[in-house]
């Protein structure tokens, strides 16, 4: 009997071995709806190569904003993910107050880190201050999508697409047919941290804040045609007042002409218009020329976790989801386009996909107009977005004239900004 008891402790020490080995981390992202699907599958793929490491994650939320607001929840109550996926510009609120670890002692720690793939230009985008926080996962910049069919319903040539917004605006007003409920247009201004409200400002050549980030600056000529601009996609471009997931909806049915919104949607509607109409991109219209810059939207991963073991595992984590395989599974499965340069190089990852999809190649051709995506300084850095989303608002819903809505704006913004 002592013998059989013996036998079945050796056993039963085998089998928790590996178990008592396993690291498990924990994961945040944003935005299930787009990358539910594509997280999972990484994971799955990386728990395959990495048996030693469970991958665990936390109930996705919806905004970018609303993944800050809980990690600065859970640092208080001391529940953080070992890893979580930020938005661009909410890296800044987590370095700022210690609750990102710096990246910079891994990547030095890394053989051949230069044949990784991590273009130096990309890797700025995960700097604050100097310092590696981030690391990119997904990148975008805002695009215009058309229904070919509808344009050349109405006249338009698919192949010579309006690069002004007033020809734009022209071509959206012959589309507009509403006794068979088809609108020429709308715009996506409501995104996220404010980045198509940046977008119209930095293509303008215009900038959110001064130099030393003391006084607001999209109060300049460039903010103000942005604004006005807004506003004429109401009354020139015939948008209507509704939601994203409306504007959605009526564009994959066909029942949208022409849709500015970001290249992160891109794989989905390709799915969804197949078969219903001729899918195309433009670029964004660039109105100051070489000055002209976009906004580059998408998240970095970032590694919360302070315990050593956690840490080791959530960079390898982080290596995995960032590298030639994670960007390639999220490449297919979005419409962004990878922080990593390997993918695109390579035939058998993304080479041959980008050769096959000229709509996905619009964004990347857009590369050199890419700019960070701005984090407004100090504590009230979230406050801000939504006091600016609330007077866009009013430009878009026509209670507030766009001058007034920027002057309004503008102060609410300086008295927010940090003394």
């Amino acid at each position: 009997m002592r013998k059989l008891l013996g036998v079945a402790a050796l056993a039963a020490a085998f089998v928790a071995g590996p178990a008592a080995a396993q690291t498990e981390i924990t994961v945040q992202y944003a935005i299930p709806d787009i990358f539910k699907d594509v997280q999972e599958e990484i994971a799955k793929q990386f728990m395959a190569a990495n048996p030693n490491i469970k991958v665990k994650f936390t109930q996705p939320t919806k905004e970018y904003e609303d993944a800050t607001q809980q990690v600065l929840r859970n640092a208080v109550t001391g529940q953080l993910p070992d890893v979580t996926f930020q938005g661009l510009n909410r890296q800044r609120i987590l370095a700022d107050r210690g609750i990102a670890q710096p990246l910079d002692p891994f990547i030095a720690a890394e053989k051949d880190w230069a044949k990784a793939g991590y273009d130096g230009a990309l890797l700025t985008l995960g700097q604050v201050k100097g310092k590696q926080y981030g690391m990119g996962f997904s990148l975008s910049t805002p695009i215009i999508y058309f229904n070919a069919d509808l344009v050349k319903k109405a006249g338009g040539d698919p192949d010579n697409f309006p690069k002004t917004w007033e020809g734009i605006f022209a071509l959206a007003r012959k589309i507009n047919d509403p006794a068979n409920k088809i609108t020429g247009f709308h715009f996506d201004w409501d995104i996220t941290g404010n980045w198509m409200w940046q977008a119209l400002v930095f293509s303008n050549g215009g900038t959110m804040l001064t130099a030393d980030e003391k006084k607001v600056a999209f109060d300049q000529p460039p903010g103000q045609k942005a604004i006005e601009t807004l506003r004429l996609m109401i009354t020139d471009g015939g948008m209507r007042d509704v939601s994203q997931a409306t504007s959605l909806q009526d564009f994959v049915a066909g029942r949208l002409g022409i849709w500015a919104h970001s290249t992160s949607r891109l794989g989905g509607v390709t799915k969804q218009a197949q078969g219903v109409f001729n899918l195309r991109t433009a670029t964004f219209p660039l109105g100051a020329g070489a000055d002209s810059r976009l906004p580059a939207g998408g998240n970095v991963a970032m590694m919360l976790a302070k315990d050593p073991a956690k840490q080791k595992a959530a960079w390898e984590y982080i290596k995995f989801a960032t590298g030639p395989v994670g960007a390639t599974i999220m490449v297919k499965g979005t419409g962004y386009f990878p922080a990593n340069a390997i993918p695109a190089k390579d035939p058998k990852m993304l080479g041959d996909f980008y050769a096959q999809n000229p709509n996905h190649r619009v964004a990347i051709g857009q590369l050199p107009s890419m700019t960070a995506w701005y984090a407004f300084p100090g504590e009230n850095g979230l406050k801000i977005t939504d006091v600016i989303k609330d007077h866009l608002q009013t430009v878009v819903n026509g209670s507030a004239k766009p001058a007034d809505a920027l002057k309004k704006m503008t102060s609410d913004t300086q008295a927010l900004l940090p003394k």
